[in-house]
C-alpha cells in the first residue's frame, strides 16, 4: 500500500514538474526577415485579381491586397466557420439578413500612402456590380456573385453595409475569397493590371512579364508584426521537370500550388528527402467544355454520347494514383461541404460502374448520327500549355476515339487560352477550373448560370437558374445542399459541362518554411504568406 501511495505521489511530482518545464520553455520565437523564393509555373495575364480567374495571377499577386473578411490560413479547411476579419473588425447582419454592415479598421493606408476608407469599399463592389462612375474594368467575372447586391452604402468613413434584393447566405464566403480584394479608389484600373497598389502585407515592386516577379515587406502594414518576410520573389520556369529540380537542388522554398503530381511525389522527395510533402486535394476539375452552339455539337445526342464515352478510371489511376475525387460540380466528400451522399452519386449517368455499357450506347449514339471508323468526327481539343491540362487531353482524345471522334489537340498559352475562353471561341476544350471558394454561389453559378461571364459552354436552363436562385438565398443549410444535389443531377443529365475528376495534386516545402498550410478544399486563400516566416 505505502510503495504504490509513493508510486502515485512520484508520478504526479514528475507531471507536475513536466507541466512546469513545458510552460518555462518558450514557444519558438518567429524569426524577422529572408526572401521567400518561389517559381510561377506560368504567365500571369495581369496583376488585377478582380479581373482574372486564374491561380496564375493569384499566387504572386495575392500578397499585395486585403479584403474585408479572410479565411484563416491556419485552418486547413475552409468554411463560413473559418471566415475572420481582415479589413473589417467585424460584420452583422440585420433582422432581414439582406444589410450586412461591416465596421472597418482605422489607420490602414494604402501602400502609396493614401488612407483606406469606407469609400473604397463602395467604389470596388459598385465596379463589380456595375454601378460604378467609371468602368474599365477589361473583364468582370465575379459579377454574378453580387446579382443580388444593389449598393454599398457608407457611413462615415469606417463602416460600410452590403445592400441585397434578398439574403444570401454565402456573402462573408465569397467575400474571403482571394478574388475579392478591396481596390483603392484613386487608382485606375489600367494601373492595377501592371502595377497594383493594395494595403496587403508586401508592396509590388517590379513584374518582368515571363521572367520574375518581386514584393518587398509593407513597413505601414497595419498589423504591426506583420510580415516576418522581407520580400518574396517569384521566377517563371516553364519545364515542370526543370521546376521539380529546382526545389529538390533547394533553389526554391515552396513549389507552385498543386505543380507536383502524384507520381513525381516520389522523385521530389527522393531528392530532397528533408522537405515537408503533402497530397491534398486542389480545389480544382477536370471537366469537358463543348461550345453548345458551334454545329454538330448543337446536337445534345452528341453531348450525351461524349459524357458517356468518358471513363475516369483511367483518368484516375494514369494522372493521380487513385487519389483524385468522384464527382460532379462540387467538390466531394470529405473535403468538399457540399458533395452528395455517394450512393446518389454513383446513380448518375457516367458515374456508376458500367464504364463498357456506357460505351456501347455512346458508339450506337455515334452510329446512329453516320459516324464510324471510315468516317470519323474530326475535331480539335483546344487545351492551355500546362501539364495539368495537357496530359488530362490526350486521355480525352483517346477515350473519344473509341466513338469515332478523332481530335487533334490544339495547345495555346494562358493568355491566348484564357482570351479564347472568354470569346467563346472554340468548339471543344479541356479545362482545369479552379473553384477559389467551396461553395454553390461561388462555383456552379459561376459556371453554369445563363449570364455568368465565365459560362465557357454557354449553357443555360431556366430551370436550374430558378434552383440556383433558390439555394443562394435558402437560410438552412442543410435545404440548401439538397437543392445543390438536385441541380448536380440535372447538371449531369444535360451533359452540361461534365466533370472528369476533382484533382489531388502534391505540395512540397523546405523544413526552414514555417507557418504554410495549404486548404483542403481551395488552393486560393492561403497564398499571402503574411503568417509565414524562415528558420534559417
Amino acid at each position: 500500500m505505502r510503495a504504490s501511495r509513493l508510486s502515485r505521489e512520484l508520478t504526479v511530482t514528475v507531471a507536475a514538474l513536466c507541466i512546469t518545464l513545458l510552460t518555462a520553455i518558450p514557444a519558438m520565437a518567429q524569426k524577422k526577415g529572408g526572401t521567400l523564393r518561389l517559381y510561377h509555373n506560368d504567365n500571369p495575364p495581369s496583376t488585377s485579381l478582380l479581373e482574372e480567374s486564374t491561380i496564375a495571377s493569384v499566387m504572386p499577386f495575392a500578397a499585395v491586397f486585403n479584403n474585408l473578411v479572410t479565411f484563416d490560413p491556419a485552418k486547413v479547411h475552409e468554411s463560413i466557420e473559418t471566415v475572420v476579419p481582415d479589413l473589417a473588425e467585424s460584420w452583422a447582419w440585420d433582422p432581414t439578413n439582406t444589410r450586412l454592415t461591416f465596421k472597418l479598421r482605422q489607420g490602414v493606408k494604402w501602400h502609396d500612402g493614401q488612407p483606406f476608407t469606407a469609400k473604397d469599399v463602395q467604389c470596388t463592389w459598385r465596379m463589380l456590380i456595375g454601378k460604378a462612375e467609371t468602368q474599365d474594368f477589361k473583364r468582370n467575372p465575379r459579377k454574378v456573385w453580387y446579382t443580388k447586391l444593389k449598393d454599398v452604402s457608407v457611413n462615415g468613413d469606417f463602416e460600410a453595409t452590403f445592400e441585397l434584393s434578398e439574403p444570401q447566405p454565402s456573402l462573408p464566403v465569397l467575400l474571403a475569397s482571394a478574388f475579392s480584394a478591396v481596390y483603392p479608389c484613386h487608382v485606375p484600373q489600367q494601373v492595377m493590371r501592371t502595377r497594383p497598389i493594395g494595403t496587403g502585407p508586401f508592396k509590388f515592386v517590379e513584374f518582368k512579364r515571363g521572367e520574375s516577379i518581386r514584393l518587398v515587406r509593407n513597413p505601414d502594414y497595419f498589423k504591426k508584426d506583420r510580415p516576418y518576410l522581407d520580400e518574396i520573389t517569384v521566377r517563371t520556369i516553364d519545364s515542370r521537370a526543370t521546376r521539380m529540380l529546382a526545389f529538390s537542388t533547394g533553389d526554391y522554398d515552396i513549389t507552385f500550388p498543386s505543380d507536383v503530381s502524384i507520381p513525381l511525389m516520389k522523385d521530389v522527395k527522393a531528392r530532397a528527402p528533408n522537405a515537408i510533402c503533402e497530397v491534398i486535394t486542389t480545389g480544382t476539375l477536370i471537366n469537358l467544355m463543348v461550345n453548345r452552339v458551334n454545329p454538330p455539337f448543337d446536337n445534345p445526342e452528341i453531348r450525351r454520347a461524349m459524357s458517356l464515352a468518358l471513363d475516369r478510371k483511367p483518368f484516375n489511376s494514369i494522372l493521380m494514383e487513385g487519389t483524385a475525387r468522384l464527382g460532379g460540380a462540387m467538390l466531394p466528400k470529405p473535403e468538399g461541404e457540399w458533395g452528395m451522399p455517394a450512393e446518389m452519386q454513383a446513380s448518375l449517368t457516367g458515374y456508376g460502374s458500367e464504364a463498357e455499357k456506357n460505351l456501347t450506347e455512346a458508339q450506337a449514339i455515334m452510329q446512329k448520327l453516320g459516324y464510324s471508323d471510315a468516317k470519323p468526327l474530326q475535331i480539335k481539343i483546344q487545351t492551355r500549355n500546362l501539364p495539368t491540362y495537357r496530359d488530362p487531353a490526350v486521355i480525352l482524345s483517346d477515350q473519344l476515339k473509341k466513338i469515332h471522334i478523332v481530335a487533334e489537340l490544339d495547345i495555346l498559352d494562358t493568355p491566348r487560352w484564357y482570351s479564347k475562353l472568354q470569346r467563346k471561341d472554340y468548339t471543344i476544350g479541356l479545362n482545369v477550373t479552379g473553384v477559389s471558394v467551396d461553395d454553390p454561389d461561388g462555383n456552379i453559378v459561376e459556371n453554369y448560370s445563363c449570364n455568368s461571364e465565365r459560362n465557357y459552354t454557354q449553357y443555360c436552363n431556366a430551370e436550374v437558374d430558378k434552383l440556383l436562385a433558390a439555394q443562394s438565398r435558402e437560410l438552412d443549410k442543410e435545404k440548401r445542399r439538397k437543392m445543390v444535389w438536385d441541380i448536380e443531377r440535372i447538371l449531369v443529365e444535360d451533359a452540361a459541362r461534365p466533370v472528369i475528376l476533382h484533382s489531388s495534386a502534391g505540395n512540397c516545402w523546405q523544413p526552414h518554411v514555417k507557418n504554410f498550410k495549404p486548404h483542403d478544399n481551395s488552393q486560393y486563400n492561403n497564398l499571402r504568406f503574411e503568417d509565414v516566416w524562415l528558420d534559417k
